[in-house]
């Protein structure tokens, strides 16, 4: 019987794909908002595609916003998105 995949669902493209093709965006328990390229961080997650345009889709759509039930400050986002232009492992 083969392995079952786990899927999660961008929040910018809507598109269901393998958990590992996706980045995790992590509300820690604290508060604080960064993303998660291991996959690993405690808090509530919400999943991104690796490209910065989805993730732009999902700031403009407020997507995570309602996937963590806060608002979140365009500092945060400006750093999401400079994050995600930069890429890494934390």
């Amino acid at each position: 019987m083969p392995k079952k995949i786990p899927m999660r669902q961008c929040t910018g493209c809507r598109e269901m794909k393998p958990k590992r093709e996706l980045i995790r965006v992590v509300r820690a328990p604290d508060g604080g908002i960064s993303l998660d390229f291991r996959g690993k961080a405690p808090g509530r997650g919400a999943y991104v595609c690796r490209d910065v345009q989805c993730l732009k889709k999902a700031i403009k759509s407020r997507a995570l916003e309602r996937a963590f039930g806060v608002e979140i400050p365009q500092e945060v986002y400006d750093a999401l998105t400079q994050q995600m232009e930069v890429g890494g492992d934390e």
